[in-house]
């Protein structure tokens, strides 16, 4: 399967968000919530003080452009009024106080911005990729795009066809649903491009604006949840089916796993305030049967050398604090400590979805991993779905 990846570009959120800031706008907002007198806690319990979005906070809680008739319109409101009797001055004090109300922004308001900024930080992250190469755009034969809460047609591939630009004859390859897994299925797939034919390179961009499903008006727990993990990336990074210099990591080999029956558990849902993020409590159970799985996958691929192989850093999308968890507690006991310390680490600033593992590892090149350490990628998304690869680095 031999694929080599250069070194990642990772474009962060550039509006720093507060885990107190979020805390006091949801308890300013939903005093009387359930969870209010625990939301101190629960907030402590991510493990994130602070992330970064594309667009401030002020952006996601700020009202709609239109008031409380935004719906029905004001002539048709004045028109009901008089018909039941209002008198002119009555009817133009209840509509004023209608049109006073604030209404929450609409799907458009919320996701066009955020779309501008997806398109913006994902050129960056291409170009740092290409940087990072030592390539140019007319060196690029394929490019791979996921960007999960922004939907666009056209979307992110097109858009960057024709920032970078690329040449017209570059096949576009959009995976706009793949969501958390992106990191690593995009990888996957390019992996396959370059077996079929090595002399075709690949770049991968993935360009996430997760603050977009930060809801106001929502109280559930989940929601709460939600507003408190999410952070904004762009990443990027190159796939040569030839070594270059400037390689990082090669990638030796591929696996997916699907679970049956799983796909309610994580989903997004567009309704009339924007897309929202629902999850259930079932979700990281679903998950640890996946990390199962991939220990068996591993457990198979070297059984022929069961006591002497072990990965030395283990790149894995890190949904949530329980995962990690449960990762160390599964791994077998002769693998050494530590194995996720980049992992935890990306996840003190937020959780990037399908950027993660690209921005893990970023950190892990940032902090010299050693030549010949053996490397396992790791991410599960809503479906439930997950991909992992494992390769040595370079």
């Amino acid at each position: 399967m031999a694929a080599y990846l250069c070194p990642p570009a990772v474009i962060h959120g550039e509006h720093p968000v507060e885990t107190s800031q979020i805390v006091a706008e949801v308890r300013e907002r939903h005093p009387h919530a359930a969870w209010a007198p625990r939301i101190d806690g629960i907030a402590a319990g991510t493990g994130i003080e602070t992330r970064g979005w594309m667009l401030p906070l002020e952006a996601a809680v700020a009202p709609g452009d239109g008031g409380g008739l935004r719906a029905v319109g004001t002539g048709a409101a004045q028109e009901a009024l008089a018909r039941d009797g209002f008198t002119q001055q009555d009817v133009d004090r209840v509509i004023a106080a209608l049109e006073a109300i604030p209404a929450p922004q609409t799907v458009q308001e919320r996701t066009a911005p955020a779309w501008e900024a997806v398109q913006s930080y994902g050129e960056r992250a291409a170009r740092g990729a290409l940087q990072s190469a030592g390539l140019d755009a007319a060196d690029i034969d394929c490019l791979i795009t996921s960007h999960s809460t922004t939907p666009a047609l056209p979307g992110l591939d097109v858009a960057l066809a024709n920032k970078l630009p690329l040449r017209n004859d570059v096949m576009l390859l959009p995976a706009t649903q793949w969501a958390c897994v992106a990191g690593t299925r995009s990888l996957a797939l390019a992996a396959d491009l370059v077996a079929a034919d090595p002399d075709r390179v690949v770049l991968v961009v993935i360009a996430e604006a997760l603050s977009t499903t930060y809801q106001p008006a929502d109280d559930t727990l989940e929601s709460l949840i939600v507003r408190l993990l999410f952070a904004d990336t762009a990443v990027a990074a190159v796939v040569t089916g030839r070594p270059r210099r400037e390689s990082t990591l090669r990638l030796d080999a591929a696996w997916h796993h699907t679970l049956p029956g799983t796909h309610d558990l994580h989903r997004l849902e567009t309704r009339a305030d924007g897309t929202h993020f629902v999850m259930d409590r079932r979700g990281p159970r679903a998950v640890q049967e996946t990390v199962t799985a991939m220990w068996e996958w591993l457990r198979l691929r070297y059984r022929d050398d069961p006591d002497s192989w072990h990965p030395d850093v283990l790149l894995a999308h890190p949904g949530g604090t329980r995962v990690l968890e449960y990762m160390e507690q599964t791994m077998p006991d002769a693998w050494p400590s530590g194995l996720l310390d980049y992992s935890r680490d990306s996840y003190t600033s937020g959780n990037r979805g399908g950027a993660a593992v690209f921005d893990i590892m970023r950190r892990a090149y940032d902090a010299g991993q050693k030549p010949g350490s053996r490397a396992v990628l790791y991410a599960a998304a809503p479906g439930l779905t997950a991909t992992a690869l494992e390769g040595e680095w370079l």
